[in-house]
């Protein structure tokens, strides 16, 4: 199985050069530090932010700079702070080329459920519903089970929708899938997982043609 860093590692390799990127809040935000060397891709962040940089290194933290997760980040030459009024115009103008989030639930027909379990406190839902309304493209990157085990690829998403057939890749612990009008389509897996669990760890339709490769890293 992948780690969280692992995800983002290879959910890299779906930039391309020029891309604007939004990184939604958990593994999403590791992808920065993944970008490859020489690729020129301008991060967004919906509080305001373009031209967001990689982690800092413990002890460079600024209080003052953060993403929409909270989290302190750094910024690259050429960066733009703006109001989250300018942020989401950005969005629902379809000016991002690639939007990655985190996920509880995506089913097999590309819905996805990202930001409420019904009972429990939440913050609000923050940008996740425009941004899957606006995106031009969205990769999921998430946990293939919940803390129980059970699949969170699914027929029919169980919690508050965020957005409806908009997923189109998903990029978990143990596979790399695309979403297509058969279902959950198995590309790549993660080394040393095999078909068989991932088909047994995963409730909505799951199909693959030939040989499914290993997800390669550097």
């Amino acid at each position: 199985m992948l780690d969280k860093n692992q995800i983002a590692q290879r959910i890299a390799k779906e930039l391309k050069d020029g891309y604007y990127v939004n990184l939604g809040i958990g593994i999403p935000t590791l992808v920065a530090n993944y970008i490859p060397e020489g690729m020129n891709v301008i991060l967004q962040s919906e509080n305001g932010l373009l031209g967001m940089g990689p982690f800092p290194v413990s002890g460079k933290e600024d209080p003052d700079l953060i993403n929409a997760g909270k989290q302190t980040i750094t910024t690259i030459p050429g960066s733009v702070f703006f109001d989250s009024a300018m942020s989401f115009g950005m969005i629902r103008a379809g000016k991002i080329d690639l939007t990655v989030l985190g996920a509880m639930e995506v089913s097999e027909k590309g819905d996805i459920a990202s930001w409420k379990i019904p009972g429990k406190m939440v913050k609000g839902m923050g940008g996740a519903m425009d941004l899957v309304a606006s995106a031009k493209n969205i990769i999921v990157a998430m946990m293939h089970t919940n803390s129980n085990g059970y699949p969170k690829l699914l027929r029919k998403c169980t919690l508050p929708l965020t957005g409806i057939n908009c997923i189109k890749k998903i990029v978990t612990d143990l596979a790399v899938l695309n979403v297509t009008e058969k279902g959950f389509q198995l590309v790549e897996r993660a080394p040393g997982v095999s078909i068989e669990e991932i088909k047994n760890k995963t409730e909505g339709n799951l199909y693959y043609n030939g040989e499914v490769p290993e997800m390669k890293f550097n």
